[in-house]
């Protein structure tokens, strides 16, 4: 069936995810849930996908969850159907050997094994805010504007924010922004480190692109994999623990094509042809 609430494009060996509820922000339902996931779930399986983007579609990223749910459940309280949306789990999609701390509602991100690219084209509230941190890495446009907006809603910091927030800006910055619930701009984002990066609005989603097609084509997908990997598993570890693992996949790795190609490749001065293998 054709996606609903968002839209799905290949190309350049990038799959870029777009939420397409413009006229709404792109305020987040649990339809729009499904087809994302969906689609990271799909880019997955596609060899010809390397480096996966999320953006919004119109002005906004993501409003957060969509204000009519919100509205249902303080009115009439919370039925199975605003239950299931609030605590469902990722499913039984998840790669073999995966956490369980990755497995969860929105914490699957992590656990996709490309790279996933947030392009916070503007607004991005609440649960949007959510999303966005638990993608790898986030490029800002300069018109971008960001709140976790729970704390004036009457309620808290939902799906891991707690853990995750404060592991990209701090004890401090975090408490903050959950306890003020203001809205901050791209450039004091990117202060914090909310952000990578800040692009102009006029461009911007051709900068994002252009740096994740440069991903796709000039670097390594087995590299990618296992750093992916080695990064969210050393939240968990200590140094020795991730020094050991550093050891294991550097060997594996030796015995790779992409390495092989890698240095052959650098010798030769010619474009790269990683296989990720």
């Amino acid at each position: 069936m054709p996606n609903q609430e968002i839209t799905y494009q290949v190309g350049d060996r990038v799959a870029t995810i777009t939420l397409n509820r413009p006229d709404k922000l792109n305020a987040w339902t649990a339809i729009m849930e499904q087809e994302v996931r969906d689609a990271f779930s799909e880019a997955e399986r596609d060899d010809n996908v390397r480096v996966i983007i999320l953006t919004g579609a119109g002005r906004g990223f993501c409003a957060g969850a969509d204000m009519s749910l919100l509205s249902t459940v303080a009115e009439q309280g919370l039925d199975e159907a605003g239950r299931a949306y609030a605590v469902r789990s990722a499913g039984n999609s998840a790669a073999a050997g995966t956490r369980a701390d990755f497995q969860k509602k929105y914490s699957y991100f992590p656990a996709v094994q490309k790279p996933v690219i947030a392009a916070v084209n503007g607004p991005v509230v609440g649960l949007g805010l959510v999303i966005a941190l638990y993608c790898d890495i986030r490029f800002a446009s300069d018109n971008a504007k960001f709140s976790t907006a729970f704390a004036r809603r009457g309620l808290i910091a939902e799906y891991g924010l707690a853990w995750m927030l404060p592991r990209l800006i701090g004890h401090a910055n975090s408490l903050d922004l959950l306890f003020s619930a203001r809205m901050v701009d791209s450039a004091e984002a990117f202060r914090m480190g909310l952000v990578n990066q800040v692009f102009p609005a006029d461009g911007f989603a051709g900068k994002v692109f252009e740096y994740a097609k440069d991903l796709a084509t000039n670097v390594s997908p087995r590299s990618l994999r296992v750093i992916k990997k080695q990064v969210y598993e050393a939240m968990f570890q200590t140094l020795g623990e991730a020094f050991s693992g550093a050891e294991h996949e550097m060997l594996e790795s030796l015995k790779s094509s992409d390495f092989k190609e890698g240095v052959a490749h650098f010798l030769q001065k010619r474009p790269a042809a990683f296989t990720g293998k």
